[in-house]
């Protein structure tokens, strides 16, 4: 029943029930199990210590990846600020240049307003001019004949 000592138990570990039994024998199943379960507890330890490194470093690559997304991200939007800002300066300056025409419009409109005034008063005069020009031709012509003999 008994099974014979493991060929990897190497060196024996003192623990509680070796104290309480001194008289254990080196050889026997007893050392072997107490072999196995250090064995045990040493490769936990190694396999929880590469864990946590593992773990740690996931954790530093993630962080280091979220930053560079959130870089990314930011770069986006900050570029998207920066053209937003750009174009209501640039709206901003459009409506300006729109309303100095606006009112250049109107200066040409009155100004075009106030030549065709002038022209149409120019032709009324000319035309007062061929009307008393007529009319003092026609009252010279009537004075000729009055005093002609």
């Amino acid at each position: 029943m008994f099974s014979p000592p493991l060929p990897g138990a190497r060196a024996r570990v003192s623990s509680s029930a070796d104290i309480e039994r001194p008289n254990a024998d080196p050889g026997g199943l007893e050392a072997s199990l107490l072999q196995l379960i250090h064995d045990h507890q040493q490769t936990s330890l190694k396999l929880r210590d590469e864990t946590e490194k593992a773990k740690k470093d996931a954790i530093r690559t993630a962080m280091r990846v979220s930053d560079l997304l959130v870089d990314t991200v930011n770069g986006g939007v900050q570029e998207g600020f920066i053209n937003e800002k750009r174009i209501e300066f640039e709206s901003r300056t459009l409506a300006a240049t729109v309303i100095r025409f606006a009112k250049q419009t109107h200066q040409w409109l009155a100004a075009s307003h106030a030549i065709n005034t002038a022209i149409k008063e120019i032709g009324d005069f000319e035309n007062w001019m061929k009307t008393m020009e007529f009319d003092c031709r026609s009252i010279n012509a009537a004075i000729r004949n009055i005093h002609q003999p």
